[in-house]
């Protein structure tokens, strides 16, 4: 299969500026548009837009740990948010505040629904990559049929 070179050079500038904006939708699901699930697909995109042109060794060498170890730590992420406040006598999904005070950045709060958020973005991620590495596997060598069996009959 021929590569294209334009392909190639845009998908290695870009690859990396739209996991940047996959991460600011991450983070700014809270009080604008965005949020886990957008910043998922955008990252899936990217990592696409890698196997598309690069292919799936590249996705591969992307990301070092096994798809389906994103995909169930993102699941343990969402499914912690919500578990976690019926065990402490809360309705479930119900969510909590911290305030975080850092000696740079300044203070800055950290809610529960951001947890979640992360689960969400980490199933994306970890479901995309998991189809991606799906279809980058080679194809199974063709099953030969003995000759002495009837085709005609299933």
């Amino acid at each position: 299969m021929k590569r294209s070179l334009i392909l190639d050079v845009v998908v290695r500038a870009e690859f990396h500026a739209l996991m940047v904006v996959s991460i600011y939708l991450l983070f700014a699901g809270h009080n604008s548009p965005g949020g886990g699930f957008a910043g998922g697909l955008v990252a899936g995109a990217a990592l696409a837009l890698r196997f598309v042109s690069l292919g799936p060794e590249a996705v591969r060498r992307t990301i070092r740990v096994a798809p389906t170890t994103i995909l169930g730590v993102g699941l343990l992420f969402a499914l912690g948010t919500a578990i976690i406040p019926l065990l402490t006598g809360h309705s479930l999904l119900d969510h909590g505040k911290v305030d975080l005070s850092a000696p740079i950045l300044g203070d800055a709060k950290m809610t529960s629904a951001f947890t979640f958020d992360c689960g969400v973005f980490l199933v994306v991620v970890g479901l995309v990559a998991f189809l991606l590495d799906t279809f980058g596997e080679p194809e199974d060598e063709p099953v030969d049929i003995p000759p002495d069996r009837d085709e005609s009959v299933a």
